[in-house]
């Protein structure tokens, strides 16, 4: 994974400086995931892996499934044909992802609760993670029954975790 990663990098930082220089950072993010959704299907994934199918071929397939790209992100996916690189789309992405969230100043936040939480409680969340992170707030929430209480919240590698398993295991450990 932190192989792929260190790949990845180089490419979704001058991705990302491409589309910011074109002011189409949207435009883009549409065109990552449209790659990484297409690199997910275990078809063209065999292709692109194939040793004996063409480099050109593989340009050629990836563009056509691709749409519509304008010259420079048609340039991009030919670069990443050529290295050998298409295989690692789905952290470019993430990576160009992460960039542009920096970029734009928000954040996507992942609420886990024991509970469904209702409209309100979800704006309570978001406006209190908007003053504390200073950035917009893009919330999803999710349940887990397990949690028993409380939530977690997850943004990227940032865990906030108010569950009642984890105060739980604080409790026994202070008590042991």
């Amino acid at each position: 994974m932190s192989e792929a990663n260190t790949i990845a990098r180089p490419y979704a930082n001058a991705a990302f400086e491409v589309a910011q220089k074109q002011t189409d950072l949207k435009g883009w993010s549409a065109v990552m995931q449209a790659l990484k959704k297409l690199l997910d299907n275990a078809e063209v994934r065999a292709v692109v892996s194939s040793p004996r199918v063409q480099i050109s071929q593989i340009e050629s397939l990836i563009l056509q499934l691709a749409g519509t790209l304008n010259k420079e992100q048609s340039n991009f996916v030919r670069v990443l044909a050529q290295s050998g690189r298409l295989v690692v789309v789905a952290e470019i992405a993430a990576m160009f992802e992460a960039l542009r969230a920096e970029a734009e100043k928000s954040a996507q936040i992942t609420v886990i609760s024991a509970f469904e939480l209702n409209a309100d409680q979800q704006q309570k969340i978001g406006v209190a993670l908007k003053a504390r992170l200073g950035r917009d707030i893009k919330l999803s929430c999710t349940v887990d029954k397990a949690l028993l209480g409380g939530i977690v919240i997850r943004m990227g590698d940032k865990v906030i975790d108010g569950s009642a398993n984890t105060r739980l295991a604080e409790l026994a450990y202070a008590l042991a």
